[in-house]
């Protein structure tokens, strides 16, 4: 096909002026035309074009596909198992957890201590030991010692903590902030020792250490314990009976010989009525704290057979009498305190020769007569007789006190067993004076009991 010249001649014009056109800026309307007339081929007569009706749509703007969301994130990877150096570990490990979530108060900084999962390490969880479990090679939760801790917090209490340590052996938690009331124990079965004195615990005595059959030292003083003591506690199998400083209130129970203790302190306390002479059924008791309750009555006879105890103390309550002969068969007591309270009539010598005696006290009473034996203790500082109503020594209550006390009929029952003594010892015999008296006593339990943050030292 031959080439369309007049085509190629009409570009070639366009191409020439466009270019002159900008080489020389000139915009004027006339070139204007002439441009319109090369390209379109019209003149001034031409029509101008229709305008576009009015009613006619805006152009819809151009469609425009969301973009796709963004891909979710893939989740975290699970955390791997937590590693437990024994099943019995693993199974008590979210007890500790939730009562460590209780703590708000840690003055000693031990909770810095409980992290990790391995809370038988020796430089972790301090105040958790463990041990192997009898028949098997698995570590067990043995022991609590949380002592002198000093741990608070509002919600702070042994609910499920201390009844949900099946292994537990030791439990002693001296001096810390626990609330509320001592849940059962009964299910612990071998818990031995329990101490959960100086705290803040309430309601009624924990009965459920009934049940815990293994148990042989019980601490619940300096708390708030209220109402009276079960008589079947006194037939446990306890060497440690602390009970001392909190609210209870009955009579001492008729059974009270039935317990094995070692060391009983119930002082300060609120018990009343005679002490029953069953106490001298218990053959191994050593030390013995009654002191500022409200006991009343005579002292029985039946203390005489208490040879092994060292310690003592009534003071501070409403006992009356003459002192039993059958005291002097206390062949090693240490510590007497008969202090503050009604007995009258003579000391008896045979007390008075007691070889291990350390101090006796006997002020505040109405005693009228003192015989040269317990004379030589009164030179040794050994005996306190002050404020009685002897007349030949100093320091003693006034005549009118004395009169008006007598005036009022003094009575015990069984009055002849005042002059009975178990052990066979002659009254009136003439004795030496006790050598070593001027030596050291040793230091008695159950009065370190009598301070609230004693420790117990095993």
């Amino acid at each position: 096909m031959a080439p369309n010249y007049n085509m190629l001649s009409f570009f070639l014009i366009l191409s020439l002026y466009i270019t002159s056109m900008l080489a020389t800026g000139n915009n004027h309307i006339t070139d204007r035309k002439a441009l319109e007339i090369i390209i379109g081929g019209s003149n001034d007569n031409s029509p101008a074009p229709s305008p576009e009706p009015e009613d006619c749509p805006p152009p819809s703007p151009p469609s425009q596909t969301p973009s796709p969301p963004p891909p979710e994130a893939l989740p975290p990877p699970p955390p791997p198992p937590l590693k437990f150096s024994s099943p019995l570990i693993k199974k008590v490990y979210p007890v500790i957890k939730n009562f460590q979530m209780l703590i708000e108060d840690d003055p000693k900084k031990i909770l810095k201590t409980w992290v990790g999962t391995d809370i038988c390490a020796k430089d972790k969880y301090i105040g958790l030991e463990c041990a192997k479990f009898p028949g098997t090679n698995h570590l067990a939760l043995a022991s609590i010692q949380f002592n002198n801790f000093n741990l608070g917090g509002k919600k702070l209490r042994l609910d499920n903590f201390l009844n949900k340590l099946d292994e537990v052996t030791i439990f002693h938690a001296n001096s810390n902030n626990f609330v509320g009331s001592v849940p059962k124990v009964s299910n612990l079965k071998y818990l031995f020792e329990l101490d959960l004195s100086n705290n803040k615990l309430s309601g009624e005595f924990p009965s459920s250490v009934l049940k815990a059959t293994n148990l042989t030292f019980l601490d619940l003083r300096f708390n708030s314990f209220s109402g009276s003591v079960p008589p079947q506690v006194f037939n446990l199998d306890l060497d440690v009976l602390f009970i001392n400083d909190n609210n209870l209130v009955q009579s001492l129970p008729e059974n009270l010989g039935s317990i094995t203790a070692l060391y009983l302190t119930f002082a300060n306390n609120r018990f009343t009525g005679p002490i029953p002479g069953s106490i001298g059924d218990i053959k191994s008791l050593q030390e013995v704290l009654f002191l500022n309750n409200k006991l009343t009555g005579c002292l029985p006879y039946q203390i005489g057979n208490l040879n092994r105890a060292t310690v003592f103390d009534v003071e501070s309550n409403e006992l009356t009498g003459p002192i039993p002969y059958s005291f002097g068969c206390l062949n090693k007591m240490e510590q007497l305190n008969l202090a503050r309270n009604k007995f009258y009539g003579t000391i008896p010598e045979i007390l008075c020769e007691l070889s291990s005696l350390k101090n006796l006290s006997l002020s505040s009473n109405y005693f009228t007569q003192v015989g040269p034996k317990c004379r030589t203790l009164i030179k040794k500082k050994i005996l306190d007789v002050g404020m009685n109503c002897i007349l030949d020594l100093a320091n003693q209550r006034t005549p009118w006190e004395c009169t008006k006390f007598f005036l009022r009929k003094q009575k015990c029952p069984n009055f002849k067993t005042f002059f009975y003594i178990p052990c066979g010892k002659d009254p009136h015999r003439i004795k030496p004076d006790q050598e070593g008296l001027d030596g050291q006593a040793s230091p008695p339990l159950s009065y370190g009991a009598l301070n609230p943050d004693r420790i117990r030292n095993l």
